[in-house]
């Protein structure tokens, strides 16, 4: 993930080594809980869009629908345009001014429940929100652009660069109120995501994602713990927490490895710059790779997903290449990657406990001149393979299981107007929950913050980071071009 989740400290009793854990809220209190408010906003918005298509109606008055432009007047009044010798009338930004105000609406309301169950402060929020929707707005606007269109500048890339171009200017954090919840927009956007992949693709595809993400992460994961450890001398725990974000999820994966292990809370803001340093490179590096190699849509996405670290950076890439690029992207990152982020801590955790902590344990003991074999036992605690699981990857399945359902019980010939009226609409709010998403990411991104690393943690990173890529691209693009080719849409 690209934006860092709230971390509480702890101070250790003996050694007086400050550990990052996560706040009490995560996993727990689900109301108090981010990742859980994610799946409620997204499932919601797809059991909304499905009540109103039931009963006749259209989920398009939710969308904004900005057409392709080439000048002002079109752009503002629209106009009839002919495609494959079929014309039809593009409603222009006047026409469609109500859709947008409703659109602002639903997402207003929606994660200002969500921002007060949080503990924001809602009217700051919303006041940063009306801004982050208009900068949004105006994004979607320039990349509708037939000049955007020729030069290839797709919203999330555009969203991006301003961003980290306004970030970077001046701090404008405190302007948005709280607003910029890069975490919740991005996971927001997945579970939509999953209401337009169909569950059978995932059925199909994902023990081939899973195979090939697990392949990858445990072979990224070792590549920058032994680099971290040998090569540079770092300490194991702030290893195995370089290598959680570098091979599984990013941020996400940072923070909670490092509380599994109890890495130090310096170590883990370390981890959490690289990877984000790192995921912007991989946006611009994997986009301008897959177009520069020619590679299908698929494959391209495949090979984002096996080698972007973050959620977000990673749908901002995949972007690029088209509904089929998200979809392998999402398999591949989603169902290979990320749910397996509490089995990993699981692992790691009992690793730590069982052999670090108490080699620790028993150095302690004999420079202190006590007996080690007197040293009680620790325990570890299973139920974390919950509190850490990504409770956003259950609402994608809900989501796609669903309607999948749906377009099933409707038939061959409704199958039509569940597309036309609920999934491309949805694909719509979609694409607006990731823009705010690139935008919140931009926005929050310091490079000077980040120039005060020391250069050993970067550079067994950096190792890891370009064997995965290397090891991405075989695996896609050499090795299974043709399964990931020929991934299905909806």
């Amino acid at each position: 993930m690209a934006q860092s989740q709230p971390v509480a400290v702890k101070q250790t009793a003996k050694r007086g080594v400050k550990e990052a854990v996560p706040a009490a809220s995560e996993g727990r209190r689900i109301l108090g809980s981010e990742d859980w408010w994610a799946t409620f906003i997204g499932l919601g918005i797809v059991v909304l869009g499905f009540v109103i298509w039931a009963f006749g109606g259209t989920f398009n008055v939710f969308v904004a629908k900005i057409p392709s432009w080439g000048d002002w007047a079109f752009l503002f009044n629209g106009g009839d345009v002919t495609k494959n010798g079929v014309t039809t009338h593009a409603a222009g930004l006047i026409q469609r001014l109500p859709n947008i105000i409703a659109l602002f609406a639903l997402f207003a309301v929606v994660f200002g429940v969500a921002a007060y169950f949080l503990r924001l402060k809602v009217q700051a929020f919303l006041g940063g929100f009306l801004a982050l929707f208009v900068l949004s707005f105006i994004v979607n606007v320039f990349s509708s652009s037939k000049f955007a269109s020729s030069y290839n500048l797709e919203a999330p890339l555009v969203a991006l660069v301003i961003g980290l171009v306004l970030g970077n200017l001046i701090n404008l954090e405190r302007f948005f109120g709280g607003a910029l919840r890069t975490e919740l927009f991005v996971k927001v956007g997945i579970v939509l995501l999953g209401a337009t992949l169909p569950f059978t693709t995932i059925v199909t595809a994902g023990p081939v994602a899973f195979l090939q993400a697990t392949f990858i992460a445990v072979s990224t994961f070792l590549v920058i713990y032994f680099a971290a450890t040998r090569l540079f001398g770092l300490d194991k725990r702030f290893a195995a927490t370089l290598g959680a974000g570098g091979s599984i999820c990013g941020v996400s994966a940072g923070i909670a490895v490092g509380s599994a292990v109890k890495s130090r809370k310096e170590h883990v803001s370390a981890v959490i710059s690289i990877v984000v340093v790192w995921a912007i490179i991989s946006i611009f590096l994997l986009t301008a790779l897959g177009k520069a190699f020619g590679l299908p849509d698929g494959v391209a996405g495949a090979w984002v997903g096996t080698s972007e670290f973050a959620d977000a950076a990673g749908v901002t890439a995949a972007s690029s290449f088209g509904e089929q690029g998200i979809a392998a992207f999402t398999l591949m990152k989603v169902v290979g990657r990320d749910i397996f982020i509490g089995v990993w801590c699981l692992i790691l955790a009992f690793i730590a406990v069982t052999y670090w902590d108490r080699q620790d344990q028993i150095k302690e003991a004999k420079t202190e001149g006590r007996d080690p074999a007197t040293l009680p036992k620790q325990k570890l605690d299973v139920a974390q393979i919950w509190h850490r699981f990504p409770k956003f990857v259950i609402g994608f399945f809900i989501a796609s299981i669903f309607l999948t359902i749906v377009i099933a019980v409707a038939g061959t010939a409704a199958s039509g107007g569940v597309t036309s009226d609920l999934i491309t609409p949805i694909k719509e709010l979609r694409t607006w929950a990731f823009t705010f998403t690139f935008l919140s990411i931009g926005l929050t991104t310091r490079f000077g913050q980040l120039s005060s690393l020391g250069w050993k943690p970067a550079a067994a990173f950096s190792i890891g980071a370009i064997v995965n890529i290397i090891l991405g691209f075989i695996l896609s693009a050499v090795i299974l071009p043709g399964f990931w080719a020929s991934i299905p849409v909806a």
